[in-house]
């Protein structure tokens, strides 16, 4: 099967897929403050990533791109991304490097949207030169290298093999101009792979926990006989991937992402150390079945959110959501116990006045 139609099977399935409407984000618990001494006002939406402004916390993650049907899509998201002030990533550029003739499905991105934030992205094995020509299509601000190996263990063409990424991922990062974010495909990242990847001089991860899009769930889709149901829901949830990097935060940039449902998912993600927060799924689903214009307004109405929250806290910047107290509880706490995770410090931080 062609790589641009399995682009294509993966866009169909994923709107057939849903965010959950449980979560693990449910299980902690921001602190209410009845005096805030803040105005709605002086509260600051902009931050960066690795020295790349952000305007805003929100960005449009990782989805599509590959084949010439979905050029439109990419399109639509870079025009919400440009009138939102958002930064927005693009799916695998890969099946664009070996057909040439599929470059314009990326690069509508930056046409329509010129002075933005642009990431691209392509599979941790890729190679320098499929590296250089990647971030040359997009004229890209940020690469991602994304790591998928329960996908491409399902997937029935996929990969096999998968010694030497780490090298490889070490070599891209020494040689890349721009920030490089290793990115999760939805399996959530662990205190283990953060040391592997410190250690190797990765200073950005996008952690893509599970309870958004389940790529084993769409890949066993693609399989005749739907033989690996039972790996479902594998990995790590965005809140215990955020949880499990908190030790290591003083050594790396932690982006959040998957299963993010609502303004207090990100809130939380922020308040566990994520300096952004990254949507697919429920971006696209809104984008194909209401049109751009309510994706926008979504977007917006988002921020606004945002601004309350921060209100209601008592921060002005975003960078004080991590003094920002919050109580895990229910089996977060048992992983956190069996992981030797401070979860009692959380609940006793303090706001810097």
């Amino acid at each position: 099967m062609s790589r641009e139609k399995r682009k294509l099977d993966h866009i169909h399935l994923a709107m057939e897929e849903s965010t959950s409407v449980q979560s693990h984000f449910d299980l902690i618990r921001l602190i209410h403050l009845s005096l805030p001494e803040v105005n709605l006002a002086e509260t600051n939406l902009s931050t960066s990533i690795s020295g790349v402004p952000l305007h805003s916390p929100i960005f449009i993650n990782a989805m599509t791109g590959g084949a010439k049907s979905v050029k439109e899509i990419n399109r639509k998201l870079a025009h919400v991304a440009k009138e939102t002030g958002i930064a927005m990533a693009v799916g695998s550029q890969r099946a664009a490097l070996q057909k040439p003739e599929l470059w314009e499905t990326f690069q509508v991105v930056r046409d329509v949207n010129p002075k933005g934030v642009v990431i691209a992205n392509l599979g941790a094995d890729s190679t320098w030169d499929d590296a250089g020509q990647a971030i040359d299509m997009l004229k890209a601000d940020i690469l991602q290298l994304h790591l998928n190996v329960p996908q491409e263990l399902v997937m029935p063409e996929g990969d096999r093999s998968f010694v030497g990424i780490l090298q490889n991922i070490a070599t891209l990062v020494d040689r890349v101009n721009i920030p490089v974010i290793v990115k999760e495909t939805g399996f959530g990242m662990c205190r283990e792979t953060y040391h592997q990847l410190i250690d190797i001089g990765v200073q950005i991860v996008d952690v893509s926990g599970g309870g958004g899009t389940d790529f084993i769930a769409i890949e066993n889709k693609r399989r005749t006989q739907n033989d690996y149901s039972h790996l479902q829901a594998w990995g790590q949830s965005t809140a215990i991937s955020l949880l499990e990097s908190l030790s290591c935060q003083n050594q790396l940039t932690v982006l959040s992402s998957g299963g993010i449902r609502n303004t207090l998912d990100i809130a939380k993600s922020l308040a566990l150390g994520a300096q952004a927060v990254g949507i697919a799924g429920l971006f696209l689903r809104i984008l194909q079945t209401e049109g751009t214009t309510a994706l926008i307004q979504y977007i917006q109405s988002w921020h606004q959110q945002l601004h309350t929250i921060m209100t209601m806290l008592g921060i002005r910047e975003l960078a004080a959501f991590k003094q920002v107290p919050l109580v895990v509880q229910g089996e977060l706490t048992n992983w956190c116990k069996a992981r030797q995770i401070d979860w009692r410090g959380l609940a006793n931080r303090r706001l810097q006045s």
